[in-house]
């Protein structure tokens, strides 16, 4: 009897024994895992009021083992996603940017009725977008019109309503009262996109005075001949309209920190496929939610939508493969006759943009 009571605690002496190694090789694993998630995700992090710090689990992870809905808490916010991190850098180089008191005549304007006629308002998803020609507008127009549900899908709108402003829907933000105008700004979801500078510019030159596709005729009848007039070196004033704008008179104009104010005056509304950013849309008075990139507009297009809150309602238009590449090799082709002085003049124009969205400067243009 002795005996088999000591056999007995022996036995349950050596099952304690194998219960406390499991238990602290289960705490250590634990431990690993968690080291291991903080570290492929580059130590990002955040807190929620009455929580402790969490530290997201990386996307593919989450792929690989969805959790069910029932183990997933309503408290913790979603994992930071990449692109989020993107676009609040942006977000933070513009405010620094916007801070640069040498900079500051470049990169802050009057909210004036100028810029509130850029934004259009979409009331029933609370959306303002801002108007930043060529860079691909129409098509989050199409977004707009079909959110206020003129039509069901962006591929029904026909092209020629899309920038027909007294049929398209879509109200200018200038057309509010102030107190509604205040309202909007500063509740609503609002975001614009932008392209390297000088690439918009070339943009701008081919499609208002080369091809034309819309069947604009004030530009190549009215403003070019005046620009040409004013700028080329050489002309006779019987051949304005034959010979055509060149690129170089177009870079001349837009250089010309003094003379161009009153030939602007003159084109009215038409100057703003040239003019820059901070003219068209005020960023630094006004505080875009997001700032796309029409370089990356494949990844800003569905994050835009998403945090719009509207990637369920409408899709973005499919973008044709390669469009939205920065293409170097032409703007050196377009810049190859230009010279160095006009160049720099151009550029302290637009120098503003540049920094305020990240582009590098056009150094390969002046080596």
């Amino acid at each position: 009897m002795g005996g088999a009571m000591r056999h007995h605690w022996l036995l349950l002496g050596a099952c304690g024994w194998v219960l406390l190694i499991l238990m602290f090789v289960s705490k250590f694993i634990t431990f690993r895992a968690v080291d291991d998630y903080g570290e492929r995700v580059g130590g990002q992090s955040w807190t929620v009021p009455g929580t402790k710090m969490i530290r997201p689990v990386p996307v593919s992870s989450l792929q690989k083992t969805a959790p069910k809905p029932s183990d997933q808490s309503s408290v913790v916010p979603p994992p930071v996603t990449g692109w989020q991190s993107e676009v609040e850098r942006r977000s933070e180089l513009l405010s620094s940017v916007c801070k640069n008191s040498s900079l500051r005549n470049l990169t802050h304007v009057s909210i004036s009725k100028f810029v509130l006629d850029r934004i259009f308002v979409c009331d029933k998803r609370k959306i303002l977008f801002c108007q930043t020609p060529k860079v691909g507008n129409t098509q989050w127009k199409k977004v707009l019109i079909v959110l206020n549900g003129a039509f069901p899908t962006v591929e029904e709108i026909p092209e020629n309503l899309v920038h027909d402003h007294e049929k398209n829907g879509l109200p200018r933000l200038s057309s509010l009262k102030p107190q509604e105008i205040t309202h909007r700004l500063s509740t609503y979801f609002k975001f614009f996109i932008v392209r390297d500078p000088f690439e918009r510019l070339i943009s701008a030159f081919k499609d208002k005075f080369v091809k034309n596709p819309r069947f604009e005729p004030w530009y190549k009848h009215d403003i070019a001949p005046a620009i040409i007039r004013k700028y080329r070196k050489s002309h006779r004033d019987n051949e304005l309209s034959a010979s055509g704008l060149h690129f170089e008179d177009f870079v001349r104009y837009l250089g010309d920190a003094d003379g161009r104010h009153r030939m602007d005056r003159q084109f009215g509304e038409h100057i703003i496929h040239w003019v820059t950013y901070a003219e068209l849309c005020a960023p630094c008075e006004i505080h875009y939610n997001v700032v796309g990139h029409h370089e990356t507009l494949e990844q800003d297009a569905p994050h835009i939508l998403k945090a719009a809150g509207i990637d369920q309602l409408v899709s973005y238009p499919a973008i044709p493969p390669g469009i939205t590449r920065y293409n170097r090799t032409k703007v050196e082709r377009y810049f190859s006759g230009i010279s160095q002085r006009d160049i720099r003049r151009l550029y302290a124009r637009y120098q503003g943009d540049f920094g305020l969205f990240g582009y590098p400067g056009p150094d390969f243009l002046l080596n």
